[in-house]
Protein backbone atom coordinates (compact mmCIF):
# COMPACT_ATOMS: atom_id res chain seq x y z
CA UNK A 1 0.00 0.00 0.00
CA UNK A 2 2.95 2.49 0.99
CA UNK A 3 4.30 1.76 -2.48
CA UNK A 4 1.27 2.63 -4.21
CA UNK A 5 0.79 5.51 -2.14
CA UNK A 6 4.67 7.02 -3.11
CA UNK A 7 4.03 5.91 -7.08
CA UNK A 8 0.14 8.61 -7.29
CA UNK A 9 2.48 11.24 -5.70
CA UNK A 10 5.42 10.86 -7.89
CA UNK A 11 2.87 10.97 -10.85
CA UNK A 12 0.94 13.67 -9.32
CA UNK A 13 4.49 15.54 -9.18
CA UNK A 14 5.64 14.41 -12.76
CA UNK A 15 2.14 15.70 -14.09
CA UNK A 16 2.75 19.40 -12.32
CA UNK A 17 6.03 19.38 -13.74
CA UNK A 18 5.22 17.80 -17.39
CA UNK A 19 4.73 20.61 -19.74
CA UNK A 20 0.70 21.50 -20.51
CA UNK A 21 -0.75 19.89 -23.37
CA UNK A 22 -2.03 21.17 -26.24
CA UNK A 23 -5.37 19.76 -27.69
CA UNK A 24 -4.77 21.59 -31.00
CA UNK A 25 -1.08 19.88 -31.38
CA UNK A 26 -0.81 17.24 -29.40
CA UNK A 27 3.12 17.02 -30.53
CA UNK A 28 2.51 18.72 -34.73
CA UNK A 29 4.93 21.78 -34.80
CA UNK A 30 5.28 23.99 -37.75
CA UNK A 31 9.31 23.43 -38.08
CA UNK A 32 11.29 20.52 -37.35
CA UNK A 33 13.93 23.12 -34.78
CA UNK A 34 10.52 23.47 -32.45
CA UNK A 35 9.68 19.91 -32.88
CA UNK A 36 13.17 18.62 -31.91
CA UNK A 37 13.19 21.01 -28.86
CA UNK A 38 9.91 19.88 -27.42
CA UNK A 39 10.82 16.20 -27.55
CA UNK A 40 14.24 17.14 -25.85
CA UNK A 41 12.64 19.25 -23.10
CA UNK A 42 10.07 16.43 -22.90
CA UNK A 43 12.55 13.62 -22.44
CA UNK A 44 14.17 15.26 -19.53
CA UNK A 45 11.10 14.15 -17.51
CA UNK A 46 10.56 10.89 -19.38
CA UNK A 47 14.07 9.88 -18.01
CA UNK A 48 12.89 10.40 -14.67
CA UNK A 49 9.53 8.25 -15.01
CA UNK A 50 9.26 4.84 -13.55
CA UNK A 51 9.30 1.93 -15.87
CA UNK A 52 5.77 1.07 -14.32
CA UNK A 53 4.38 4.65 -15.49
CA UNK A 54 6.09 3.81 -18.95
CA UNK A 55 4.71 0.91 -18.46
CA UNK A 56 1.12 2.33 -18.30
CA UNK A 57 1.53 4.75 -20.84
CA UNK A 58 2.31 2.08 -23.20
CA UNK A 59 -0.62 -0.11 -22.01
CA UNK A 60 -2.57 3.19 -23.38
CA UNK A 61 -0.98 3.43 -26.13
CA UNK A 62 -1.92 0.00 -27.23
CA UNK A 63 -5.58 0.53 -26.14
CA UNK A 64 -5.70 3.87 -28.44
CA UNK A 65 -4.50 1.52 -31.54
CA UNK A 66 -6.87 -0.75 -30.97
CA UNK A 67 -10.00 1.78 -30.83
CA UNK A 68 -8.36 3.54 -33.56
CA UNK A 69 -7.30 0.65 -35.34
CA UNK A 70 -10.17 1.12 -37.91
CA UNK A 71 -10.00 5.09 -38.69
CA UNK A 72 -6.22 4.84 -38.71
CA UNK A 73 -6.01 2.29 -41.49
CA UNK A 74 -9.26 4.16 -43.58
CA UNK A 75 -6.84 6.94 -43.39
CA UNK A 76 -4.04 5.28 -44.93
CA UNK A 77 -5.96 4.16 -47.36
CA UNK A 78 -7.96 6.99 -47.73
CA UNK A 79 -4.61 9.31 -48.26
CA UNK A 80 -1.88 7.56 -49.92
CA UNK A 81 -4.32 4.84 -52.33
CA UNK A 82 -2.46 1.75 -51.06
CA UNK A 83 -3.09 -1.27 -49.53
CA UNK A 84 -6.71 -2.22 -48.08
CA UNK A 85 -8.43 -1.23 -44.81
CA UNK A 86 -8.91 -4.63 -43.38
CA UNK A 87 -5.59 -5.74 -43.46
CA UNK A 88 -4.25 -2.74 -42.19
CA UNK A 89 -6.19 -3.26 -39.04
CA UNK A 90 -5.08 -6.92 -38.49
CA UNK A 91 -1.59 -4.77 -38.46
CA UNK A 92 -2.44 -2.29 -36.07
CA UNK A 93 -4.14 -5.02 -33.66
CA UNK A 94 -1.10 -7.57 -34.04
CA UNK A 95 1.51 -4.43 -33.05
CA UNK A 96 -0.93 -3.49 -30.05
CA UNK A 97 -0.73 -7.05 -28.95
CA UNK A 98 2.85 -8.33 -29.90
CA UNK A 99 5.55 -4.88 -30.02
CA UNK A 100 7.55 -5.37 -27.05
CA UNK A 101 7.52 -2.99 -24.10
CA UNK A 102 9.67 -2.57 -21.14
CA UNK A 103 10.21 -6.24 -20.50
CA UNK A 104 12.85 -6.27 -23.16
CA UNK A 105 15.28 -3.71 -21.17
CA UNK A 106 17.20 -6.34 -19.06
CA UNK A 107 20.41 -6.00 -16.74
CA UNK A 108 22.80 -8.38 -16.67
CA UNK A 109 25.03 -9.13 -13.42
CA UNK A 110 28.61 -10.42 -13.24
CA UNK A 111 29.66 -11.18 -9.53
CA UNK A 112 32.89 -12.31 -8.25
CA UNK A 113 35.85 -11.87 -5.68
CA UNK A 114 36.46 -8.37 -7.25
CA UNK A 115 32.69 -7.23 -6.53
CA UNK A 116 29.65 -6.95 -8.74
CA UNK A 117 29.73 -5.57 -11.86
CA UNK A 118 26.28 -4.82 -13.96
CA UNK A 119 25.25 -4.08 -17.68
CA UNK A 120 22.47 -1.57 -17.83
CA UNK A 121 20.51 -0.70 -21.19
CA UNK A 122 19.87 3.24 -20.92
CA UNK A 123 18.43 5.86 -23.58
CA UNK A 124 19.87 7.62 -25.99
CA UNK A 125 17.97 10.50 -25.57
CA UNK A 126 15.77 11.97 -28.50
CA UNK A 127 15.19 9.60 -31.47
CA UNK A 128 15.34 11.28 -35.35
CA UNK A 129 13.11 8.49 -37.01
CA UNK A 130 11.84 8.53 -40.92
CA UNK A 131 8.59 6.46 -41.57
CA UNK A 132 7.28 5.50 -44.85
CA UNK A 133 3.94 5.73 -46.45
CA UNK A 134 3.29 1.92 -47.05
CA UNK A 135 2.87 1.49 -43.15
CA UNK A 136 2.93 4.88 -41.82
CA UNK A 137 0.72 4.58 -38.66
CA UNK A 138 1.94 1.20 -38.05
CA UNK A 139 5.30 2.32 -37.95
CA UNK A 140 5.02 5.05 -35.19
CA UNK A 141 3.41 3.81 -32.96
CA UNK A 142 4.84 0.27 -33.02
CA UNK A 143 8.63 2.57 -33.07
CA UNK A 144 7.43 4.70 -30.03
CA UNK A 145 6.57 1.66 -28.05
CA UNK A 146 9.41 0.17 -27.84
CA UNK A 147 11.39 3.83 -27.52
CA UNK A 148 9.47 4.55 -25.13
CA UNK A 149 10.18 1.61 -22.64
CA UNK A 150 13.87 2.43 -23.05
CA UNK A 151 13.67 6.05 -21.92
CA UNK A 152 13.57 7.82 -25.39
CA UNK A 153 11.48 10.22 -27.07
CA UNK A 154 11.28 10.62 -30.76
CA UNK A 155 10.80 13.10 -33.48
CA UNK A 156 9.12 11.63 -36.94
CA UNK A 157 9.93 12.82 -40.20
CA UNK A 158 7.01 11.16 -41.74
CA UNK A 159 7.23 10.21 -45.40
CA UNK A 160 4.88 13.53 -47.06
CA UNK A 161 2.30 11.43 -48.98
CA UNK A 162 1.32 9.71 -45.28
CA UNK A 163 1.58 12.92 -43.27
CA UNK A 164 -1.85 12.99 -42.25
CA UNK A 165 -1.99 9.46 -41.19
CA UNK A 166 0.93 9.84 -39.77
CA UNK A 167 0.47 13.06 -37.51
CA UNK A 168 -2.67 11.46 -36.75
CA UNK A 169 -0.48 8.52 -34.78
CA UNK A 170 1.48 10.97 -33.32
CA UNK A 171 -1.32 12.68 -31.87
CA UNK A 172 -2.83 9.99 -30.10
CA UNK A 173 0.51 8.79 -28.88
CA UNK A 174 0.34 12.48 -26.85
CA UNK A 175 -2.92 11.56 -25.67
CA UNK A 176 -2.10 8.24 -24.24
CA UNK A 177 0.97 9.74 -22.35
CA UNK A 178 -0.74 12.51 -20.74
CA UNK A 179 -3.86 10.43 -19.86
CA UNK A 180 -1.48 7.83 -17.72
CA UNK A 181 0.26 10.62 -16.07
CA UNK A 182 3.47 10.59 -18.66
CA UNK A 183 4.74 14.06 -20.51
CA UNK A 184 3.39 15.65 -23.61
CA UNK A 185 5.12 15.51 -26.78
CA UNK A 186 6.91 11.90 -25.95
CA UNK A 187 6.65 12.14 -29.77
CA UNK A 188 6.49 15.10 -32.10
CA UNK A 189 6.09 15.25 -35.52
CA UNK A 190 6.20 18.44 -38.10
CA UNK A 191 3.13 19.79 -39.70
CA UNK A 192 4.62 19.85 -43.65
CA UNK A 193 7.56 16.85 -43.54
CA UNK A 194 10.30 17.73 -46.38
CA UNK A 195 13.64 16.40 -47.26
CA UNK A 196 15.02 20.16 -46.04
CA UNK A 197 13.29 18.69 -42.44
CA UNK A 198 14.72 15.43 -42.76
CA UNK A 199 18.38 17.15 -43.10
CA UNK A 200 18.04 19.02 -40.68
CA UNK A 201 17.21 15.84 -37.97
CA UNK A 202 19.87 14.30 -39.53
CA UNK A 203 22.22 17.17 -38.49
CA UNK A 204 20.59 18.43 -35.04
CA UNK A 205 22.98 17.60 -32.21
CA UNK A 206 19.88 17.18 -29.70
CA UNK A 207 19.37 13.69 -32.26
CA UNK A 208 21.38 11.10 -30.44
CA UNK A 209 20.35 8.38 -32.75
CA UNK A 210 18.78 8.16 -36.12
CA UNK A 211 15.96 5.42 -37.27
CA UNK A 212 15.01 5.22 -40.67
CA UNK A 213 12.33 2.79 -42.14
CA UNK A 214 12.15 3.65 -45.94
CA UNK A 215 13.71 3.35 -49.40
CA UNK A 216 17.88 3.07 -49.89
CA UNK A 217 18.14 6.62 -50.60
CA UNK A 218 17.09 7.84 -47.23
CA UNK A 219 18.89 5.26 -45.37
CA UNK A 220 22.23 6.14 -46.91
CA UNK A 221 21.33 9.45 -46.08
CA UNK A 222 21.23 8.52 -43.02
CA UNK A 223 24.54 6.74 -42.81
CA UNK A 224 26.17 9.20 -44.15
CA UNK A 225 25.02 11.70 -41.24
CA UNK A 226 28.12 11.15 -38.92
CA UNK A 227 25.36 9.72 -36.00
CA UNK A 228 24.93 6.34 -34.90
CA UNK A 229 21.50 4.65 -37.18
CA UNK A 230 19.75 2.25 -37.92
CA UNK A 231 18.46 1.66 -41.35
CA UNK A 232 15.49 -0.40 -42.47
CA UNK A 233 16.12 -0.68 -46.18
CA UNK A 234 14.91 -2.13 -49.45
CA UNK A 235 14.42 -5.57 -49.82
CA UNK A 236 12.97 -7.83 -52.90
CA UNK A 237 11.81 -11.43 -51.03
CA UNK A 238 11.68 -14.42 -53.30
CA UNK A 239 10.13 -17.56 -51.99
CA UNK A 240 11.62 -21.14 -53.21
CA UNK A 241 9.60 -24.23 -53.67
CA UNK A 242 10.97 -27.43 -54.28
CA UNK A 243 9.59 -30.85 -54.94
CA UNK A 244 9.68 -32.04 -51.12
CA UNK A 245 6.78 -29.29 -50.58
CA UNK A 246 3.34 -29.48 -49.56
CA UNK A 247 2.64 -27.84 -53.00
CA UNK A 248 -1.22 -27.04 -52.08
CA UNK A 249 0.14 -25.39 -48.83
CA UNK A 250 2.57 -23.83 -49.98
CA UNK A 251 -0.08 -22.31 -53.34
CA UNK A 252 -1.99 -20.79 -50.14
CA UNK A 253 0.63 -19.30 -48.05
CA UNK A 254 2.53 -17.65 -51.24
CA UNK A 255 -0.69 -16.53 -52.12
CA UNK A 256 -1.54 -15.23 -48.55
CA UNK A 257 1.33 -13.57 -48.00
CA UNK A 258 1.63 -11.69 -51.44
CA UNK A 259 -1.88 -10.29 -50.92
CA UNK A 260 -1.78 -9.16 -47.95
CA UNK A 261 -2.50 -5.16 -48.17
CA UNK A 262 -1.77 -5.79 -51.75
CA UNK A 263 1.77 -6.86 -51.15
CA UNK A 264 2.69 -3.49 -49.37
CA UNK A 265 4.98 -4.64 -46.56
CA UNK A 266 8.41 -5.09 -47.27
CA UNK A 267 8.42 -8.60 -46.16
CA UNK A 268 6.00 -9.71 -48.43
CA UNK A 269 7.02 -12.98 -51.36
CA UNK A 270 7.92 -10.85 -54.26
CA UNK A 271 8.98 -13.53 -57.32
CA UNK A 272 8.48 -17.47 -57.01
CA UNK A 273 11.14 -19.81 -57.96
CA UNK A 274 9.48 -23.28 -58.41
CA UNK A 275 11.61 -26.22 -58.88
CA UNK A 276 10.90 -28.12 -62.32
CA UNK A 277 9.29 -30.76 -61.08
CA UNK A 278 6.47 -28.89 -59.74
CA UNK A 279 6.21 -25.47 -61.22
CA UNK A 280 2.95 -26.61 -63.11
CA UNK A 281 1.03 -27.84 -59.88
CA UNK A 282 2.31 -25.10 -57.97
CA UNK A 283 0.61 -22.62 -60.77
CA UNK A 284 -2.62 -25.35 -60.78
CA UNK A 285 -2.71 -24.38 -56.71
CA UNK A 286 -2.32 -20.60 -57.11
CA UNK A 287 -4.89 -20.64 -59.75
CA UNK A 288 -7.45 -22.06 -57.32
CA UNK A 289 -6.64 -19.90 -54.72
CA UNK A 290 -7.61 -16.63 -57.06
CA UNK A 291 -4.20 -16.14 -58.99
CA UNK A 292 -5.05 -14.93 -63.04
CA UNK A 293 -2.52 -16.49 -65.02
CA UNK A 294 -1.39 -13.51 -67.28
CA UNK A 295 -0.19 -14.39 -70.61
CA UNK A 296 2.78 -12.82 -72.63
CA UNK A 297 0.85 -9.84 -74.64
CA UNK A 298 -0.84 -9.28 -70.97
CA UNK A 299 2.56 -8.99 -68.93
CA UNK A 300 4.16 -6.85 -71.27
CA UNK A 301 1.15 -4.38 -70.89
CA UNK A 302 1.70 -4.67 -67.04
CA UNK A 303 5.23 -3.82 -67.50
CA UNK A 304 4.42 -0.74 -69.69
CA UNK A 305 1.66 0.43 -66.83
CA UNK A 306 3.54 -0.51 -63.82
CA UNK A 307 7.06 0.52 -64.26
CA UNK A 308 8.56 4.06 -65.71
CA UNK A 309 11.30 4.34 -67.47
CA UNK A 310 13.27 7.60 -65.89
CA UNK A 311 16.85 8.79 -66.97
CA UNK A 312 17.51 5.53 -68.54
CA UNK A 313 16.38 3.54 -65.31
CA UNK A 314 12.76 1.85 -64.38
CA UNK A 315 10.79 3.46 -61.45
CA UNK A 316 7.52 2.29 -60.31
CA UNK A 317 4.27 4.00 -60.99
CA UNK A 318 3.07 5.43 -57.95
CA UNK A 319 -0.56 5.13 -58.63
CA UNK A 320 -0.24 1.42 -58.58
CA UNK A 321 1.65 1.06 -55.95
CA UNK A 322 -0.27 -1.22 -53.46
CA UNK A 323 -3.13 -1.45 -55.34
CA UNK A 324 -5.26 -4.92 -55.68
CA UNK A 325 -4.74 -7.38 -58.65
CA UNK A 326 -8.44 -6.64 -59.87
CA UNK A 327 -7.74 -2.78 -60.15
CA UNK A 328 -4.35 -3.41 -62.06
CA UNK A 329 -5.91 -5.87 -64.29
CA UNK A 330 -8.23 -3.29 -65.23
CA UNK A 331 -5.85 -0.88 -65.95
CA UNK A 332 -4.31 -2.82 -68.70
CA UNK A 333 -8.15 -3.70 -70.10
CA UNK A 334 -8.68 -7.21 -68.56
CA UNK A 335 -11.40 -7.85 -67.29
CA UNK A 336 -13.33 -11.90 -65.36
CA UNK A 337 -16.03 -12.07 -63.74
CA UNK A 338 -13.91 -14.22 -61.05
CA UNK A 339 -12.78 -13.16 -57.86
CA UNK A 340 -8.86 -12.54 -58.89
CA UNK A 341 -6.41 -12.00 -55.54
CA UNK A 342 -3.00 -12.02 -57.54
CA UNK A 343 -1.45 -11.97 -61.01
CA UNK A 344 1.15 -14.53 -61.76
CA UNK A 345 3.13 -15.01 -64.86
CA UNK A 346 6.14 -17.18 -66.44
CA UNK A 347 9.84 -15.53 -66.67
CA UNK A 348 13.07 -15.79 -66.32
CA UNK A 349 15.41 -14.53 -63.56
CA UNK A 350 16.52 -11.24 -65.62
CA UNK A 351 12.41 -10.19 -66.32
CA UNK A 352 12.22 -6.64 -65.31
CA UNK A 353 9.07 -7.37 -63.53
CA UNK A 354 10.62 -9.99 -61.49
CA UNK A 355 13.75 -8.51 -60.72
CA UNK A 356 12.27 -5.05 -59.49
CA UNK A 357 10.37 -4.83 -55.93
CA UNK A 358 7.05 -3.72 -57.44
CA UNK A 359 5.42 -3.83 -53.77
CA UNK A 360 2.06 -5.14 -55.71
CA UNK A 361 0.29 -8.00 -56.28
CA UNK A 362 2.31 -9.68 -59.37
CA UNK A 363 3.84 -12.42 -58.63
CA UNK A 364 6.71 -13.84 -61.64
CA UNK A 365 7.78 -17.73 -61.59
CA UNK A 366 10.95 -18.69 -62.76
CA UNK A 367 11.14 -22.35 -63.17
CA UNK A 368 14.47 -23.85 -61.67
CA UNK A 369 16.11 -26.89 -62.71
CA UNK A 370 16.20 -28.13 -59.37
CA UNK A 371 16.69 -27.28 -55.95
CA UNK A 372 20.57 -25.75 -56.01
CA UNK A 373 19.71 -23.44 -59.05
CA UNK A 374 16.83 -22.30 -57.49
CA UNK A 375 19.05 -21.00 -54.97
CA UNK A 376 21.12 -19.08 -56.96
CA UNK A 377 18.30 -17.45 -58.56
CA UNK A 378 16.67 -16.62 -55.34
CA UNK A 379 20.08 -14.78 -53.88
CA UNK A 380 20.53 -13.28 -57.35
CA UNK A 381 16.82 -12.02 -57.10
CA UNK A 382 17.17 -11.19 -53.06
CA UNK A 383 19.97 -8.62 -54.58
CA UNK A 384 22.34 -8.40 -51.51
CA UNK A 385 19.85 -6.21 -49.36
CA UNK A 386 19.60 -9.05 -46.36
CA UNK A 387 16.23 -8.55 -45.97
CA UNK A 388 14.04 -11.60 -45.82
CA UNK A 389 13.75 -15.14 -48.07
CA UNK A 390 10.73 -17.39 -47.51
CA UNK A 391 11.05 -21.39 -48.84
CA UNK A 392 8.80 -24.10 -48.89
CA UNK A 393 10.53 -27.89 -47.96
CA UNK A 394 10.63 -30.61 -46.20
CA UNK A 395 14.33 -31.17 -46.52
CA UNK A 396 16.41 -29.54 -43.96
CA UNK A 397 19.09 -29.56 -46.17
CA UNK A 398 17.66 -27.57 -48.30
CA UNK A 399 16.36 -25.35 -45.87
CA UNK A 400 19.92 -24.79 -44.45
CA UNK A 401 21.95 -24.16 -47.77
CA UNK A 402 19.19 -21.87 -48.65
CA UNK A 403 19.28 -20.14 -45.26
CA UNK A 404 23.28 -20.10 -45.35
CA UNK A 405 23.56 -18.72 -48.83
CA UNK A 406 21.00 -15.56 -47.91
CA UNK A 407 22.44 -14.51 -45.04
CA UNK A 408 18.71 -12.60 -44.25
CA UNK A 409 17.29 -10.83 -41.49
CA UNK A 410 14.54 -12.83 -42.30
CA UNK A 411 13.64 -16.61 -43.27
CA UNK A 412 10.66 -17.81 -43.05
CA UNK A 413 9.76 -21.14 -43.86
CA UNK A 414 6.58 -23.36 -44.51
CA UNK A 415 4.50 -20.70 -43.98
CA UNK A 416 3.16 -17.14 -45.10
CA UNK A 417 5.89 -14.34 -45.02
CA UNK A 418 3.95 -12.43 -42.74
CA UNK A 419 4.51 -15.48 -39.86
CA UNK A 420 8.30 -13.24 -39.61
CA UNK A 421 6.04 -10.67 -37.74
CA UNK A 422 4.60 -12.86 -35.18
CA UNK A 423 1.31 -12.74 -37.68
CA UNK A 424 0.10 -16.67 -37.23
CA UNK A 425 4.39 -17.45 -36.07
CA UNK A 426 5.73 -17.17 -32.79
CA UNK A 427 7.76 -13.95 -32.17
CA UNK A 428 7.37 -10.30 -31.52
CA UNK A 429 6.29 -7.80 -33.99
CA UNK A 430 8.17 -4.80 -35.92
CA UNK A 431 7.77 -2.63 -38.58
CA UNK A 432 11.39 -1.29 -38.68
CA UNK A 433 13.39 -4.23 -39.89
CA UNK A 434 16.97 -3.10 -40.12
CA UNK A 435 18.50 -5.59 -42.63
CA UNK A 436 21.04 -2.93 -43.86
CA UNK A 437 22.87 -1.83 -40.26
CA UNK A 438 22.24 -5.64 -38.91
CA UNK A 439 19.92 -5.35 -35.88
CA UNK A 440 16.94 -6.98 -37.37
CA UNK A 441 14.06 -6.62 -36.24
CA UNK A 442 13.65 -3.57 -34.25
CA UNK A 443 12.48 -3.52 -30.36
CA UNK A 444 13.05 -1.54 -27.31
CA UNK A 445 16.66 -2.67 -26.62
CA UNK A 446 17.65 -1.94 -30.34
CA UNK A 447 16.81 1.67 -29.34
CA UNK A 448 19.75 1.35 -26.05
CA UNK A 449 22.93 1.74 -25.49
CA UNK A 450 24.79 0.15 -23.21
CA UNK A 451 26.57 1.23 -19.33
CA UNK A 452 28.68 -0.97 -17.39
CA UNK A 453 28.82 -0.36 -13.58
CA UNK A 454 30.90 -1.34 -11.39
CA UNK A 455 31.42 -1.68 -7.88
CA UNK A 456 34.55 -2.89 -6.59
CA UNK A 457 34.74 -5.55 -3.44
CA UNK A 458 31.64 -5.38 -2.62
CA UNK A 459 28.14 -6.85 -2.92
CA UNK A 460 29.61 -10.11 -4.47
CA UNK A 461 28.76 -13.50 -2.96
CA UNK A 462 31.45 -15.63 -2.33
Amino acid sequence: MQADLIQRIVTEVLKELAPTPSPAEYGIFPDMDTAIAQARESQKHVARLSMATREKIIANIRKKTLENAGLLSDMAVAETGMGNPSDKRAKHELLAARTPGIEDITTKAYSGDAGLTLVEQGPFGVIGAITPCTNPSETILCNTIGMLAAGNTVVFNPHPAAVRTSNYAVHLINQASFEAGGPDNIATSTAKPTIESSNILFKHPDIGLLVVTGGPGVVTAALKSGKRAIGAGAGNPPVLVDETADIKKAAADIVAGATFDNNLPCIAEKGIIATIKIADELIHYMKQEGCYLAQPHEVEKLRETVLEIKDGHPRLNRNCVGKSAEELLRMIGVSTNEKIRCIIFEGDENHILIKEELMMPILGIVRAQDVHEGIRIAVTLEAGNRHSVHMHSKNVDYLTQFGQAADTAIFVKNAPSFAALGFGGEGFCSFTIASRTGEGLTSASTFTKSRRCVLGDSLSIR
